[in-house]
């Protein structure tokens, strides 16, 4: 079963604390999900969002990987378009050194405007950049020179092992991309559809199928003993990263974490979020072999989140036992 943390390290202005406080309580349960056994640990990135949306995920990665010692740490998504790919490659290979080989990246190509222009990148190259940074960075990996761009370019130290990449998005195009890199695939969607169609392209081309990851299951579950209590209490987070993700998304963006309602009636109502009873959880897990829990979702106290990981460590794992 796939039990794993997500953290983005939101904090908007009308929620108690700071971000110091957030970063402190995310490499704390970070620590906490290891000694637990928990799969992955996935941290996100964004650049210039008003409420602090984690912009430097391969730097809590390093702090990550210090304080654990089996936990997968996963990007999703490294936005490389972003990127100078060799200083990237740089820091993964650190990273990579820190956790004796426990870094993932999903290879993302992002889509905020804003975030284009303050990198000074052209958005309408995202996809020729993002197969191009790949290669760089898979050469860079060996730790022997090479030519980009008419000079040398060497990264030491290597990696022990090159990272895994898969190459995120949820079109077609995301689909024929990573068959074309020969990478897995990790869709941002639960769509069977594209999963297909990239083992199909797989097989055109006659390389093996890598590993298709798709995202099962609520994207927020809040695990409580009393859950009428305790919406009310998560229902602003979960209102303000509802809305703010509805609004960066383009037209025809897909994305399971993605709910357009506006109000608390119809976000409960979208089953996208969830306060469940530990009983219910383990129904959950079950049903979709895994769960992302997210407890500092939308800028939630540290207080609030630790409640639901202390349930899940008392109840919902003993009875996955």
């Amino acid at each position: 079963m796939n039990i794993s943390l997500r953290y983005d390290l939101r904090v908007p202005s009308f929620a108690p604390g700071n971000h110091a406080e957030r970063y402190a309580a995310c490499l704390e349960q970070a620590e906490w999900a290891d000694q637990l056994g928990m799969r992955s640990v996935t941290l996100c990135e964004h650049h210039g969002v008003e409420d602090g949306f984690m912009s430097a995920p391969l730097t809590v990665a390093a702090a990550v990987a210090a304080r654990t010692r089996r936990v997968t740490i996963n990007i999703v998504a490294a936005l490389l378009p972003l990127h100078d790919p060799v200083r990237l490659a740089e820091q993964c290979a650190a990273v990579q050194l820190i956790s004796n080989g426990r870094l993932m990246l999903v290879a993302g190509l992002g889509y905020r405007g804003e975030e284009f222009e303050m990198a000074g990148v052209d958005r309408r190259r995202r996809g020729e950049l993002l197969e191009e940074y790949v290669t760089v960075m898979q050469k860079a990996w060996s730790g022997e020179p090479f030519e980009w761009r008419g000079r040398t370019v060497r990264v030491t130290p290597a990696p022990t092992m090159p990272p895994t990449i898969y190459v995120g998005g949820s079109t077609e195009n995301a689909a024929r991309r990573a068959a074309r890199l020969g990478l897995g695939f990790f869709p941002a969607i639960d769509d069977e559809s594209l999963a297909e169609l990239y083992r199909r392209e797989c097989d055109a081309r006659g390389i093996r199928t890598g590993p298709v990851i798709l995202p099962r299951g609520p994207g927020f579950v809040h695990i409580s003993e009393d859950p009428d209590r305790d919406w009310p209490r998560i229902m602003p987070y979960a209102l303000h990263e509802a809305t703010t993700y509805a609004s960066w998304q383009p037209r025809g963006q897909r994305s399971t974490v993605r709910v357009d309602a506006t109000t608390p009636e119809g976000l409960k109502a979208s089953g996208a979020y969830r306060v469940v009873t530990p009983d219910e959880c383990v129904d959950i897990i079950r049903r979709s072999r895994g769960v992302a829990l997210h407890p500092l979702m939308g800028g939630m106290p540290p207080a609030l989140g630790w409640e639901s990981l202390r349930l899940f460590e008392a109840k919902v794992l003993p009875a996955l036992r």
